[in-house]
């Protein structure tokens, strides 16, 4: 009977894959064939017949002959709002539908501000991104959907914005941003907006910008706090004159290590796009020289005004000679000390023989061995998700808590009735398997040089030996 249902089980969970699968493609063909019959409809709008028999190609014609802001009758009605804004009115639009803007990231950050510029009519619009979606990424980068998790980020964000306005320009760049590419790409494009999150892109994006003359519309948001200002504009300064010197790496986090509220990434890429179309069309006050800072605990929005261009900058300063070439040489990992990858970090401190895999530790667990396993997440990591029987000592309370691991192996010594001699294992693990190398470093130290390391952290754990084990 119990073969009998496993069976069952595994052909039900098959065919749910299935189904999902096949439902993705259809999702996806139904969104391509829907911007498809818009492109179309939008096209006979503006060639249907009036009343007089004549077509409304020929009133466009009328319309841009008599007033000279080259908007269609189609574009009047779409962007009607606009075009009643005295700030804004016409001009503003029609400066908008002749401006060119490149997002650099489709996720958080980039999501929000896509949706806008394209449907706030951005003339032609580019997506820079060489990841794919996941489920862990739409609590936040609302231009996705389920239907497209495995998906390109840029097919999923570029077919999002074209079934919002099929009458802009989308431009899809699937590639990783790269000085090997970036002043092709961005050489294209009136505007930028970073939409990144880490410190070599940051550096990267503005030199590029700096070396091609281009307005930065830059955006951060980490836990509940964001930041947004303009760089390189009307005489502002660049990062490199806020930041000539890269931050520590201890310092540099994202939100796949240090968490995100959805909605902080949302309100910031928000006015990212507000920031660009300003510019785009000419009209406001933009943040260059000013930041604007974002608590959302505190529901509080300050503006701190910056420090003027520095003359001394490497980049924009009085005897600054950044060329294209120095900047396609320029090596930003190196220059940062952080990796351009979006992929978490895999440290290798141990040798071999202070490591075990998590398919190894499973082997010691279901064999019994006397052993302790110490979790050195932080506690609000460790309440997500943790192994059976497992103490939480958080790394930067190790050394302190020292008598604590000696008193539990000493206990399992005792519960399990190890013979005189030998002793009780202790195993140390964490999320991807870096901490807990530190750990057993600093263990080894304080003379517990037995301690080992279980390689890759929970996430191996998930991978290679229990499949239902929740990630995060």
């Amino acid at each position: 009977m119990e073969s009998n249902g496993n069976e069952e089980l595994s052909r039900i969970i098959d065919e749910l894959k299935s189904l999902k699968t096949e439902k993705s493609n259809i999702e996806h063909r139904i969104s391509a064939l829907e911007a498809q019959l818009r492109k179309i409809k939008v096209k006979k709008d503006d060639e249907m017949p009036n009343s007089n028999g004549s077509c409304t190609s020929t009133v466009k014609s009328f319309v841009d002959s008599s007033f000279g802001h080259g908007l269609s009758p189609n574009m009047i009605y779409r962007y009607s709002r606009h075009l009643l804004l005295p700030s804004f009115g016409v001009q503003g639009q029609s400066n908008l539908v002749k401006s060119s803007i490149l997002v650099v990231g489709a996720g958080g950050l980039g999501a929000p501000a896509l949706l806008y510029l394209a449907a706030c009519g951005v003339g032609r619009l580019g997506i820079v991104d060489h990841d794919i979606v996941e489920l862990n990424n739409l609590h936040r980068q609302i231009i996705h959907t389920e239907a497209y998790i495995g998906w390109s980020k840029v097919e999923s964000a570029a077919a999002a914005c074209r079934s919002v306005n099929s009458t802009i320009q989308i431009v899809e760049h699937k590639e990783a941003f790269r000085t090997s590419n970036a002043l092709e790409i961005m050489s294209k494009y009136d505007i930028v907006v970073d939409a990144t999150d880490n410190v070599p892109s940051r550096y990267m994006i503005n030199d590029c910008c700096v070396v091609l003359g281009k307005p930065l519309v830059s955006g951060a948001a980490l836990g509940m706090e964001g930041q947004l200002t303009v760089y390189n504009y009307n005489g502002g300064p660049c990062y490199r004159c806020l930041f000539p010197v890269p931050p520590p790496t201890t310092a540099c986090q994202r939100c796949s290590d240090s968490g995100v509220l959805g909605v902080v990434p949302g309100v910031i890429g928000c006015l990212q796009a507000l920031e660009a179309i300003k510019i785009a069309s000419v009209i406001g006050e933009p943040l260059s020289g000013r930041m604007l800072l974002f608590d959302a605990l505190s529901a509080r929005i300050r503006i701190v005004k910056l420090r003027e261009r520095s003359s001394q900058c490497k980049a924009c300063g009085e005897n600054a000679a950044l060329t294209q070439q120095q900047f396609q040489n320029f090596d930003y990992e190196k220059f940062t000390q952080s990796p351009l990858s979006t992929s978490p970090l895999k440290l290798n401190l141990l040798t071999p023989t202070a490591r075990i895999s998590s398919k190894e530790y499973s082997e010691k667990v279901a064999g019994r061995e006397a052993h302790i396993l110490v979790d050195v997440r932080p506690t609000h990591h460790y309440k997500i998700v943790s192994l059976p029987n497992s103490m939480n000592i958080p790394l930067p309370t190790l050394e302190d808590r020292l008598p604590e691991i000696s008193s539990a192996l000493k206990k399992e010594e005792e519960r399990r009735g190890v013979n005189t001699g030998s002793s009780a294992c202790l195993y140390v693990i964490c999320r991807r398997g870096n901490d807990s190398q530190r750990a057993v470093e600093c263990l080894h130290k304080m003379g517990l040089t037995s301690a080992k390391d279980i390689i890759g952290g929970l996430e191996t754990w998930a991978h290679d030996v229990d499949p239902n084990f929740p990630t995060y």
